[in-house]
């Protein structure tokens, strides 16, 4: 047989498919992490699918929902050629939505028409609530890679398990969670991916002038979906700052830093959400500074004097200062929006009461840096060990990343979400870094001519297997069983599993419980609203539920979680805590033909009562407008001078906290209403609400007292009140709508 007969044979067919067994092991281990990935994330569809259409979680995930239906039905960029004015949302101005971030609804849209295409049928919510668990799963494939360059196979496995596993990202990738953190986490991943692999000196040209391309379409990506881009911009200033200053200046990171940056931000601004004033905003700045920072640098590089240097280095950092000056004083530099100000700086948080109000924007809590870390936390402390210990250009980045991340991760509890990859990546390297001695033990074989030494080498080898089984117990109690109620029941599960088992908020009717099945009141009121209500009816209600209301109830809202109008949101806060004509006064300026209703939710403690065998009493809860009425009282206590000089709030009755409207008694351990608090909109609602559902079940007798009746309210449907409780005890969510009479409180108000 001739040299290519031999070349072209069966033979020469199978080597060139030939996989080894460790590529066949780590492609099984990556599947079955991905498989778990999914899995996790896809639970909360058992409360879904009794309802018949999988709904989105949260709130905000609406309003990225509705760009990506408008988008589906009018084009991608429609949004921005049509400049859409959605009027059902802030009226009576309407809410701008051309000013919206393009990444994830143009994403969805497009990947929506490509299933319709290929013929899959499914409604463009439910697809929008799985692509959320699609794009999670893709994160953590992306995170392996990003592992195996830092540190091999073991350190990218172990990496993807723990972002799968993450708590906080479980919680913004799970089933509905369709919001800007998922471009935004697949952007910040793909551009540390090919940013890092553009700046390897053992790269080609050709490779890091594609990587770098690669790193500024993540960049843009990343920007276009995600608010929090300014993180990367500032973690990649940072970076190139920490390689000058240690004098690991190369040619090649000039190189991309400065195509990966200017062409990022390029295609980025072309969007009028981003536009070409994110150029001037000051973390774009900080960006700019770095790359000037680098060519300084590379000048630096010839032979040039130290003398030489030193005024070379001073006139750039005098032409920088100079340049700035005046800039900042003529207003050509865009100010940090208050809320990255806050990130920076948690004290900031306590004078602006609209984000403190924000449970997610609230600083975090040991437990929750518990939950999310964990016994792991030793392994991290290892990894940052190992990392500094071995200071290359990526494990510098890696160092920046993981220090930066957790500040501002333990700064705002949302922020934990960019901290999981960073902790990922250092504990994976932590943890190959402890088990490579005992796994080099195991691997060696003993020397049979050295009697005496195999005995050794026996026990080397025990106390490997005992290293390792340590490590492994260590490992297995990050995923331990961990309490949560199920309904009344206390049931113990994995702490992976517990963190993705919970439904759809609105399936849970906005309670943070696991009930045995789905809780309709939310849903109920929203089919209420859409069936019975136009379209341009406005119904007043706290900005949390303003997504809900105009999106799936198809009405017209006041404000809702964009927050872009405080002063609108401190007249609604006014308006429930006002008496019902400070309310109607305020409404009144909205226009009453439109302004017709307004809208409470409640919590009910329902529990056996101590004086009947029988009886039932009823406790407010803490988690509907019963909980959240204190910072209604603080964002409209906060405008109270504006409120006093519009001839709104009285003087004598003007308040700046919730303190004007009772006390906390200890004793009863509960709040106390004042008089003053007893003629709120908010007591009186809440109040009504609470008697109509005593009223429909006779054995419940309500605990609150009714002062006075509804003046110019009246009731027209209240969600849940043929709800039953647990004989033991339950929690009865409650979604009240009620109907303003205008013409009663014209009648006693005539217009002068």
């Amino acid at each position: 047989m001739s040299k290519d007969q031999d070349n072209n044979g069966p033979n020469s067919f199978g080597k060139m498919f030939k996989v080894n067994r460790s590529s066949i092991l780590v492609i099984a281990a990556l599947v079955l992490i991905l498989f778990v990935a999914f899995t996790v994330r896809i639970q909360p569809i058992r409360w879904e699918i009794p309802l018949g259409q999988i709904h989105l979680n949260e709130y905000d995930p609406y309003y990225q929902y509705s760009l990506t239906n408008y988008m589906v039905e009018n084009g991608l960029f429609s949004p921005y050629t049509d400049h859409w004015i959605n009027y059902q949302q802030w009226y009576p101005d309407g809410l701008d939505m051309s000013g919206s971030l393009p990444a994830l609804p143009m994403t969805a849209a497009v990947l929506y028409q490509a299933v319709s295409f290929l013929g899959v049928n499914v409604d463009l919510m439910t697809f929008c609530s799985l692509l959320a668990v699609v794009l999670g799963t893709l994160s953590c494939l992306i995170l392996y890679f990003v592992g195996k360059d830092l540190g091999g196979r073991a350190v990218g496995l172990f990496a993807a398990l723990l972002l799968a596993l993450a708590p906080s990202f479980i919680q913004r990738s799970s089933l509905g969670f369709f919001d800007t953190e998922l471009p935004g986490i697949i952007g910040l991943l793909l551009f540390t991916f090919m940013f890092l692999r553009a700046i390897d000196q053992k790269r080609s040209l050709r490779g890091t002038l594609i990587y770098s391309i690669g790193a500024a379409l993540s960049l843009a990506y990343f920007i276009c979906g995600w608010g929090a881009a300014y993180y990367i911009l500032g973690l990649s200033a940072l970076f190139i700052f920490a390689i000058v200053i240690l004098k690991r200046y190369d040619r090649r990171i000039l190189m991309s830093y400065g195509i990966s940056m200017g062409i990022g931000l390029l295609i980025a601004i072309q969007f009028p959400s981003i536009g070409y004033s994110y150029l001037t905003s000051a973390p774009v700045l900080l960006v700019a500074t770095a790359f000037i920072a680098l060519l300084i640098a590379e000048f630096m590089r010839h032979n040039i004097s130290t003398k030489n240097k030193l005024y070379i280095a001073v006139a750039a950092f005098a032409a920088v200062l100079v340049s700035l000056i005046p800039m900042v004083y003529f207003g050509y530099i865009g100010d940090i929006k208050s809320k990255f100000i806050a990130v920076i700086s948690p004290i900031a948080r306590a004078s602006t009461p609209l984000i403190a109000s924000v449970a997610e924007h609230r600083v975090t809590a040991w437990a929750n840096i518990y939950t999310e870390l964990g016994i792991c936390i030793l392994f991290f402390l290892v990894g940052i060990y190992f990392t500094l210990k071995n200071p290359t250009n990526r494990n510098i980045f890696l160092i920046i990343f993981g220090v930066t991340g957790l500040y501002f991760g333990a700064s705002m509890v949302r922020l934990l979400v960019i901290f999981a990859p960073a902790f990922a990546l250092i504990m994976g390297m932590g943890l190959i870094k402890l088990l490579k001695p005992f796994t080099t033990l195991l691997k060696e074989t003993p020397n049979t001519a050295m009697k005496a030494k195999r005995k050794l080498f026996r026990v080397n080898k025990e106390f490997s297997i005992l290293g390792i089984l340590m490590i492994f117990i260590i490992l297995m109690t990050q995923f331990a069983f961990t309490p949560r109620i199920n309904g009344n029941e206390l049931v113990y599960t994995p702490r992976a599993y517990a963190n993705g088992y919970m439904p759809t908020s609105i399936s849970a009717a906005g309670l943070p419980v696991v009930p045995y099945e789905p809780l309709t009141q939310w849903i109920d009121m929203l089919q209420y609203t859409n069936n019975n209500l136009r379209p341009s009816n406005v119904v007043v209600a706290w900005w949390d539920y303003g997504y809900w209301l105009s999106v799936v109830g198809n009405v017209t809202t006041l404000a809702d979680n964009a927050t872009i109008d405080e002063q609108q949101i401190e007249n609604i806060a006014f308006v429930y805590m006002g008496t019902e004509e400070q309310a109607l006064k305020m409404l009144s300026t909205y226009g009453q033909q439109n302004v017709q209703y307004i809208l409470v939710f409640t919590t009910l403690y329902i529990v056996p009562s101590e004086d009947s065998e029988t009886g039932y009493v009823s406790f407010p809860g803490n988690y509907g407008d019963e909980g959240k009425w204190a910072w209604m009282a603080r964002i409209s206590g906060g405008a109270k001078d504006r409120l006093i000089s519009e001839g709104f709030m009285y003087p004598d009755q003007a308040w700046t906290d919730e303190h004007a409207f009772g006390a906390f008694d200890e004793t009863y351990n509960q709040w106390m209403w004042s008089v003053q608090g007893a003629e709120t909109v908010i007591y009186k609602l809440l109040t009504d609400v609470e008697h109509q559902y005593a009223a429909a079940h006779p054995l419940v007798t309500a605990t609150s007292v009714v002062n006075t009746e509804l003046q110019y309210l009246t009731a027209v449907y209240i969600s849940g009140l043929d709800t039953n409780f647990n004989q033991q005890g339950d929690l009865i969510p409650l979604v009240g709508l009620y109907k303003i009479d205008w013409a009663a409180y014209n009648k006693d108000h005539p217009v002068r």
